[in-house]
C-alpha cells in the first residue's frame, strides 16, 4: 500500500515548480522570470504558488537588485527537496502497482 500523497506538492503547477528547482544544484536559485517560462505560468499564478511553497518551508525566495533592477530568485530548500523525493516515491509506488492490460 503506497504512502500518502503530499497535497502541497501534488498540485500540478507546484509539482512542476519543485521538479524544475530540484534540477538545480542545492546551492543554486533560478530567477522568477526564468522559472515562469519553464513552468509556463503567469506572474500572479506563479507568485501565489510560490507563496504557498514558501509558507510550507519548501522554497526560499530571495529578493535583491541587479544594478537598479529588482530581482527575485527562488531555490528549493532541504525540506522541499525531501518532500519532493517522498512524493515522487509515492507516485512510483502507485505506478508500479498498475498491471499492464491486454
Amino acid at each position: 500500500m503506497p504512502g500518502a500523497a503530499n497535497e502541497l506538492v501534488h498540485q500540478p503547477l507546484r509539482l512542476k515548480i519543485m521538479a524544475a528547482l530540484h534540477g538545480l544544484s542545492p546551492r543554486d536559485a533560478v530567477e522568477f522570470t526564468r522559472l515562469k517560462s519553464i513552468v509556463d505560468a503567469t506572474d500572479g499564478n506563479l507568485g501565489a504558488h510560490l507563496t504557498t511553497l514558501e509558507q510550507a518551508g519548501y522554497v526560499r525566495i530571495d529578493k535583491d537588485f541587479a544594478g537598479k533592477k529588482p530581482r527575485t530568485r527562488v531555490a528549493l530548500t532541504r525540506t522541499g527537496r525531501l518532500a519532493l523525493i517522498q512524493h515522487v516515491a509515492y507516485l512510483r509506488e502507485i505506478l508500479e502497482g498498475v498491471a499492464p492490460t491486454g
